[in-house]
């Protein structure tokens, strides 16, 4: 198996992604990939897809992502059923973090149990 078809599942995601000024050579058993995506949210995703398939610390890959705006972690579109403390939960593995998504949010929310879908809640980056 090529180092490429090791790291298929990346590639694959990168595209989903739409990763940006993407480059990707094989040299020597090494990949190199180079790449920009909108958020550090998508950056965690890509390497955590690298971890999955090299491992913790990968010795046959070498990247380099770039984020275009490190400003907030992600934007997030409210889905039904979901609360802060349910999204909280999915992008930083702790529900009461609900109150940093809530305070970034204050322009368009009043009160953090009340959510509507549809609405688009800026994450903020982890603290």
């Amino acid at each position: 198996m090529s180092v490429q078809q090791k790291y298929q599942s990346v590639l694959s995601l990168g595209e989903k992604l739409n990763v940006r000024n993407g480059k990707v050579e094989e040299t020597d058993g090494v990949l190199h990939m180079w790449g920009l995506v909108n958020t550090p949210y998508e950056k965690d995703q890509l390497w955590d897809a690298i971890k999955a398939a090299g491992g913790a610390n990968p010795t046959d890959l070498v990247a380099d992502i770039q984020v275009e705006n490190s400003n907030f972690y992600t934007k997030h579109t409210v889905e039904k059923g979901e609360s802060l403390s349910k999204i909280a939960k999915h992008y930083y593995d702790d529900m009461m973090k609900y109150k940093q998504i809530f305070d970034a949010n204050r322009d368009i929310l009043d009160d953090p149990d009340e959510i509507k879908v549809g609405q688009v809640l800026t994450i903020p980056n982890p603290a």
